[in-house]
């Protein structure tokens, strides 16, 4: 199982599903009322899209809530154990994630190259990249800001590009430094240029003690990064000199 982060939470993933807070939060209401309808009233959500997202869930991540019908005993839902421990998981990256002193971020320059609604493409060292922008429009100069706690990792094997992630941003790279923590490690991977083809930049990422060991995370391993769009932030009226602020 990858465990990565989104911006100020904790993320499982697992065939590129996503398991996040509001996943989270929607298991631990169901164990609190012993009910999806309960649990949705509670959440303000609608019981036929919590019973979606638990599918879509339980496709990847196995069976994590039981559901029993009404009867002489009444029906209701309560957690397996499966569901029960990627929870606990969940909450214990959650509360390493947040132990987690100054998040670093990845800082690029670039000029914007497309606007498309809130999001716009922006030409960087690393090629282009797709972030959220606050009233940019062609041809700006923009500061490109990744945090390490957006970007997810994934061996890099013989299966080409992990295309099956909603991620618009992907990379492949190779890891060139690791700073390790008790429980959670913030990894340096210098990614490939769009035009020489050489690595220019390292983009910061976290990642859990155990998907280090299991993804083999060391210097030299090759390895593809993603992170999504809206976890990427643009900042207008930068100057070109001022890029790569996380590795200075």
């Amino acid at each position: 199982m990858d465990e990565a982060t989104g911006r100020g939470r904790a993320t499982l993933v697992e065939d590129d599903v996503e398991f996040d807070g509001r996943d989270a939060a929607l298991l631990r209401a169901i164990a609190r009322t012993g009910s999806v309808a309960r649990a949705s009233t509670d959440l303000g959500r609608s019981r036929a899209r919590a019973l979606s997202r638990i599918e879509t869930l339980e496709s990847a991540f196995g069976d994590l809530v039981e559901r029993h019908r009404g009867g002489s005993g009444g029906g209701g839902s309560r957690l397996t154990d499966r569901g029960g421990r990627i929870l606990g998981r969940y909450d214990r990256l959650s509360a390493a994630i947040e132990a987690t002193a100054g998040v670093p971020e990845t800082v690029l320059a670039g000029t914007v190259e497309t606007v498309d609604g809130e999001l716009a493409e922006v030409e960087t060292p690393i090629g282009a990249v797709w972030g959220l922008h606050d009233d940019l429009a062609v041809d700006d100069r923009v500061q490109v800001r990744i945090g390490a706690d957006a970007v997810t990792v994934r061996a890099a094997g013989d299966d080409g590009e992990p295309t099956a992630t909603s991620e618009r941003n992907r990379r492949r790279g190779r890891v060139e430094g690791v700073d390790r923590g008790e429980t959670v490690h913030a990894v340096r991977i210098r990614v490939e240029g769009a035009d020489c083809g050489e690595a220019v930049h390292a983009v910061r990422a976290l990642v859990t003690d155990e998907s280090a060991e299991r993804l083999g995370i060391r210097s030299g391993t090759d390895v593809w990064i993603s992170w999504k769009a809206t976890a990427t932030r643009l900042v207008a009226g930068v100057d070109a000199g001022e890029r790569d602020a996380a590795d200075g």
